[in-house]
């Protein structure tokens, strides 16, 4: 419990800081819409071929929006030795990890959700028939995707290139959850009923989430430390 209580301390201090200056939010959030902007004219919006590929089109366009939150998740730390600070205090490793997490997870979802908006009205996508399982399967790969970004923020936060580092590290981990993600997703915009296939993929969503969050905490010294 003490562990969580750090936890929702480091992420109530970055979304704080978040709101008040926007950095990552506003970046993220206008990188998103103007590439669904973009590919709207790609493509032809209502069509079947396009509804296929919905779901793929989200998710690297939430990936890629995430890797600019992630990349401040760490940084906004460094002036003023504000990390070495939060490292020598009383809160653990696994708790800064976690809060970096829960924070990035709150941030991407406010982008997921802006996306979602503007992804129905320029591609003529009804994602909001099944909104329950589609909130269920933001939540669990978002997840995923911001335990990834916490780690290899801290991990990357103090290299010159951190902003092309962070992303060529983190996609080619993020496939299989992706992948997931987006299988799940295409059932959902088509009104399908989520099938043996649709499920695997969700069992591989909640294994990658399970065995990526406690590799993360077992070796959050270790990460922080370097």
């Amino acid at each position: 419990m003490k562990s969580l209580a750090q936890a929702l301390s480091v992420a109530r201090k970055d979304l704080a800081i978040e709101l008040r200056t926007k950095e990552s939010i506003n970046a993220a959030g206008a990188f998103a819409v103007v590439i669904l902007l973009l590919f709207s004219f790609a493509f032809d919006p209502g069509a079947d071929a396009t509804r296929e590929i919905g779901g793929g089109l989200l998710w690297l366009v939430f990936a890629f929006a995430g890797a600019l939150i992630f990349n401040r998740g760490f940084a906004r730390e460094l002036p003023n030795d504000c990390l070495d600070t939060l490292l020598s205090s009383a809160v653990s490793g696994a708790s800064l990890l976690l809060g970096k997490s829960f924070a990035n997870l709150l941030m991407l979802l406010a982008v997921e959700f802006l996306s979602l908006f503007v992804f129905g009205i320029f591609y003529d996508v009804r994602w909001w028939l099944r909104p329950l399982e589609l909130a269920a399967l933001c939540v669990l790969a978002t997840w995923g995707i911001s335990v990834i970004g916490a780690v290899f923020g801290a991990l990357t936060v103090n290299l010159r290139l951190r902003e092309l580092m962070l992303p060529v590290i983190i996609y080619p981990l993020l496939i299989p959850l992706l992948i997931a993600a987006i299988e799940i997703t295409n059932a959902l915009f088509s009104n399908r009923p989520l099938g043996s296939y649709e499920l695997l993929w969700g069992r591989v969503l909640l294994v990658f989430d399970i065995v990526f969050t406690a590799l993360a905490m077992a070796l959050a010294e270790t990460i922080l430390v370097n």
